[in-house]
């Protein structure tokens, strides 16, 4: 692939194949290590616990493999000892191998300064105190498990978390503490980094440049292809770190200088990038997924202008509550407003909207069936959708005049290698 020049539809297929939605869904049960490889090559799963429709980190396994039983992926996380919970983009589940590489990171984490925590008067007793109670334990903790503690004066839209949380979140930051475990209701269950982190990894140690260098190694496979922008957010990475770590991977031979047409920024290919003549895949995307969450690459790979509207007042919304991308083949043909009725068991479409330049009726029928897919994913009986604008009314007159069981099965992924 020694080129200089890549099209933008090279471009956008490169990066789904990356980020693995060139594979066909597993046509048998979802099994741990199908989500083992998927978290593997995406390199991090970042956390989001907006339960509208289910949390994203939950979607962004099923937009790869379909249909899986979600206990899988806690138990992969927090039994296994091979993965753990750290700030890497955002808060994520990471392998246990990259540990090491976000100690300095670790060691540079302040919270932000409006923090209850450092406001709080003795707050230096009450973290030695919080931290003490955690390696005196013979197990993990919760919040509930440390003395209460009345914080600064909240005012109104102030946080909501307990000062107990706070000063756990600190430790956990900072690297004294590590996850556990997750409740059911979400809340983090905490110890100590070496009852959890094994040896060989939490006592590895990388200098700072090293560290970074193996972070955008990681980044760029991820990426497959992108800018020094795309790459080094994919770790939260500042530019002034970036560009020297990635000129040594590219006189490593690692990664690539290109042109991609249309983009006024040069860009990187990773050298085990692949460019497959065509990509078949049919996916709702997560707001949180890795593949659309730096919105200038989505806007740039895609030509889709993306913005989760959740905190913009109802009536200055443009789209909806909490809209997903639908991903077909190599574009964004949809947004899709979802939202799930737990207490009436349906998939309420609130909202939908198609891209310019589609085929508008193959788009009905794969987002129709993918939409059937993630109710039953979901255990939710029938999907409703309202019929407001010209491309929802006709998705909703497909979906009655097509039942269930005689909608398209084909929501496999799949490429032709060149």
């Amino acid at each position: 692939m020694a080129r200089d020049s890549i099209s933008l539809s090279e471009a956008r297929r490169i990066a789904i194949t990356a980020q693995g939605f060139d594979r066909a869904r597993p046509k048998a049960a979802v099994n741990i290590g199908h989500i083992r490889r998927v978290i593997r090559q995406l390199g991090l799963l970042q956390l989001d616990f907006v339960n509208v429709l289910v949390p994203a980190h939950y979607l962004v396994i099923y937009s790869r493999l379909g249909a899986y039983d979600r206990a899988r992926l806690n138990q992969l996380v927090y039994r296994r000892g091979e993965f753990t919970e750290q700030w890497a983009h955002e808060a994520s589940i990471v392998p246990v191998q990259l540990w090491p590489l976000l100690e300095h990171r670790r060691k540079a984490y302040r919270p932000y300064a409006n923090s209850p925590i450092m406001k709080l008067r003795g707050k230096k007793k009450y973290l030695a105190d919080a931290l003490k109670l955690v390696k005196e334990n013979d197990g993990p903790v919760t919040a509930q498990d440390l003395p209460p503690m009345a914080g600064p004066k909240r005012k109104p839209g102030d946080w909501h978390r307990s000062m107990p949380r706070w000063a756990l979140d600190y430790h956990f930051g900072s690297g004294e503490l590590a996850v556990a475990d997750r409740l059911p209701n979400f809340q983090r269950v905490y110890d100590l980094p070496e009852r959890l982190i094994d040896d060989e990894h939490r006592l590895k140690n990388h200098s700072r440049e090293e560290a970074q260098r193996e972070l955008l190694r990681l980044a760029a496979n991820a990426c497959g292809i992108g800018t020094a922008r795309d790459i080094g957010d994919y770790f939260r990475m500042s530019p002034k770190d970036v560009m020297p770590r990635l000129d040594e991977l590219e006189e490593e031979g690692a990664i690539r200088n290109v042109e991609v047409e249309g983009w006024t920024e040069p860009a990187y290919l990773a050298k085990a990038a692949r460019i497959p003549r065509s990509v078949s895949c049919a996916s709702m995307l997560s707001p949180f997924d890795p593949i659309v969450w730096f919105r200038p690459r989505a806007e740039r790979l895609f030509d889709f202008h993306y913005r989760i509207e959740i905190y913009v007042p109802a009536n200055k919304r443009k789209w909806g509550y909490y809209v997903l991308p639908f991903l077909l083949d190599e574009r964004i043909v949809a947004r899709v407003d979802l939202k799930a009725d737990r207490k009436n068991k349906q998939l309420l479409v609130l909202a939908c909207h198609k891209e310019a330049d589609i085929d508008e009726a193959r788009a009905v029928a794969k987002l129709a069936n993918e939409l059937h897919s993630l109710a039953g994913w979901l255990d939710l009986e029938r999907v409703k959708v309202s019929r407001r604008g010209p491309f929802a009314r006709r998705l909703a007159g497909f979906m009655k005049q097509n039942p269930t069981d005689q909608l398209i099965q084909d929501t496999g992924q799949r490429s032709q290698q060149e």
